[in-house]
């Protein structure tokens, strides 16, 4: 049974767990990110807007009731399942389930709502690929940060006690955030050994390449930035 260490935060945490166990994989809990909510001027959401976007779940799960509730009536164009379903869960009563792909999102937007303001909920640490194309195509985008992302530091004692003293067959990384949480913490003396022969598995090709000090060969890509696909290919890797 290999063991695969989750990297990801609370909640998706555990979720995450769940589905390696099902999947036959002996999971390890060590998130090296969280999430905090931030305070946010009601003044920030537009009162013009034509629709709402959302790329992560914590930007609904920590928006504000009184944002949700003033943005609900809108159009939500979600990136993918579980940020539409959050999206549901947060009060929004039309929500879109995007391709997965936040700069897909955009392209599927763009040509909506050019000349339009689209609110982007989101959170302070992201990436800029998203607003970008869609101010590239005329789209006014207000961003709406809703939270931050912090990373969590870890005694030697406290992650070799959370391995069991084992070495790590798989890391999951879900963010440029973590990788470099990661790099920090396998290169402490310490901590070096067990993760000497460690394979790390990236959602996404930018993630990926911040991990600068792993040799390709023990470095895995999803073909889509989607937790499906990232455990899929978990799954079919020998």
């Amino acid at each position: 049974m290999r063991r695969v260490l989750v990297t990801r935060p609370e909640p998706g945490a555990s979720r995450t767990a769940q589905r390696l166990e099902d999947l036959g994989f002996k999971p390890i809990l060590l998130p090296l990110t969280e999430t905090v909510a931030l305070p946010v001027d009601a003044d920030r959401v537009a009162t013009n807007a034509a629709a709402v976007a959302v790329t992560s779940a914590n930007a609904v799960r920590h928006a504000p009731k009184e944002i949700s509730t003033a943005l609900a009536g809108l159009p939500c164009h979600a990136v993918g399942r579980w940020t539409a379903q959050a999206a549901r869960a947060a009060g929004f009563l039309s929500v879109s389930e995007g391709p997965g792909d936040a700069e897909a999102l955009a392209d599927a937007l763009a040509g909506d709502y050019a000349g339009q303001t689209i609110v982007y909920l989101c959170g302070r640490v992201r990436y800029s690929g998203f607003e970008q194309r869609l101010q590239s195509a005329g789209v006014q985008v207000r961003a709406v940060e809703t939270y931050d992302t912090v990373a969590l530091d870890y005694s030697d004692e406290a992650v070799l006690a959370r391995l069991s003293g084992l070495p790590v067959e798989v890391v999951l990384l879900y963010s440029v955030k973590a990788v470099t949480a990661m790099q920090a913490l396998a290169g402490r003396p310490a901590l070096r050994e067990p993760f000497k022969r460690t394979c790390f598995f990236a959602l996404s090709g930018r993630i990926a390449a911040a991990l600068e000090t792993v040799a390709s060969e023990k470095l895995r890509v999803a073909p889509e930035p989607s937790e499906e696909a990232l455990l899929e290919l978990l799954r079919t890797s020998p």
